[in-house]
């Protein structure tokens, strides 16, 4: 049945998944030279990681009181955000993992733990996944989970790694994109829509699953999720099908130069809220991880500089902050600069160095 509807899907091309429009190289600096997977994954050069903890709050006493407006959105670090829309809570992309690895001992290490524990989280009416790389697919976090009695939403192919790792069929939907799933109970909808992004955990098995974003919908409120995704005309079927949107969370870190359109950076970001038609504006997978060459505040820095240019307002909280757009002021406080940054993470030449050559697997 998976596979049937796999092979259905517009986007499947005879062997794999395949975006719209192939992804561009090189769409920001044609001259931009690609890293080397060891400069990558060693985190060498550049301000990579911050020198101390980023302020953070704890929202479990928040989290208590139903949100006045009926919307609330909660960063807990990376593409890891509880929605709570009209009574629903949805979790997205939870990674409570160390490290955005295959590996247990190397790869990207988080910066610091997420704001609330695993278990101390509220019950989940959903657990919605945009696609199966490592910093949005987690294995052990999804182990916790699967305890749980939340239904998971994902796209095409995923549900096979959510079985594999404990989670029962019958609480597992995969969409395709354009297709939506009502969450029983709550007269919340949840719609897959495209994405321009990549899939796999092995390098035999990229582009095997679907990625997408999603649009999450009540009778009083929608809001948008980019997932993955780089810049894309699609953003413009989206707006015409689903907008106004009450908030749009758009990822804005682990970008490079060279890798053209595959995922947003800050300046990209901006033009999706644009062509979303977004009057507030979420930044998210950023602050976490160190996934790309960029410093680890250069998202944010260039948001800032950036925003004056906007129509959209942009909404910097800090990590665990709970957030109401509709009562946010967009008055953005540079909380970050507290971390500051430095050359090398305090464990360079430990277990990252276990690390030597290609890494062979996509990261993000």
């Amino acid at each position: 049945m998976r596979v049937a509807r796999m092979k259905a899907s517009l986007q499947w091309a005879g062997a794999a998944f395949r975006n719209v429009r192939p992804i561009r190289p090189g769409l920001r600096d044609p001259y931009a030279a690609m890293p080397s997977f060891s400069a990558l994954l060693l985190r060498r050069g550049g301000r990579r990681v911050p020198q101390r903890p980023l302020p953070s709050m704890d929202p479990l006493e928040v989290w208590r009181r139903k949100p006045a407006s009926g919307l609330r959105t909660t960063w807990l670090g990376h593409s890891t955000i509880l929605i709570e829309i009209d009574g629903a809570r949805v979790l997205t992309d939870p990674v409570w993992g160390p490290r955005a690895s295959p590996l247990r001992l190397a790869g990207p290490k988080r910066f610091q733990p997420v704001p609330v524990a695993l278990g101390a989280m509220p019950p989940l009416d959903l657990v919605l996944l945009s696609h199966d790389h490592y910093d949005h697919l987690d294995y052990p976090t999804i182990r916790a989970l699967a305890r749980s009695a939340a239904p998971f939403l994902t796209s095409l192919g995923v549900g096979a790694h959510l079985e594999a790792w404990g989670v029962a069929p019958e609480r597992i939907t995969e969409l395709d994109w354009w297709e939506h799933y009502d969450l029983p109970g709550t007269g919340v909808r949840v719609s897959a829509v495209p994405a321009q992004h990549f899939s796999g955990r092995t390098p035999r098995t990229r582009n095997s699953t679907l990625w997408s974003s999603f649009v999450v919908r009540s009778q009083r409120h929608c809001v948008f999720f980019s997932g993955d995704t780089g810049l894309t005309g699609e953003f413009e079927r989206i707006r015409a099908r689903f907008a106004p949107f009450d908030l749009v969370m758009l990822e804005v870190g682990g970008w490079h130069p060279a890798w053209g359109d595959m995922h947003l950076g800050p300046e990209h970001a901006l033009e999706a809220a644009e062509l979303l038609g977004a009057g507030a504006w979420l930044p998210v997978h950023w602050g976490t991880f160190s996934l790309a060459m960029h410093a680890w505040d250069q998202p944010a820095e260039s948001l800032l500089a950036l925003r004056p240019g906007s129509r959209a307002r942009l909404l910097m909280p800090r990590l665990g902050e709970p957030l109401e757009p509709e009562y946010a002021t967009g008055r953005v406080e540079p909380w970050w600069r507290s971390a500051g940054g430095m050359e090398q993470p305090p464990n360079a030449g430990s277990d990252e160095g276990n690390l030597s050559g290609a890494m062979p697997w996509p990261l993000d």
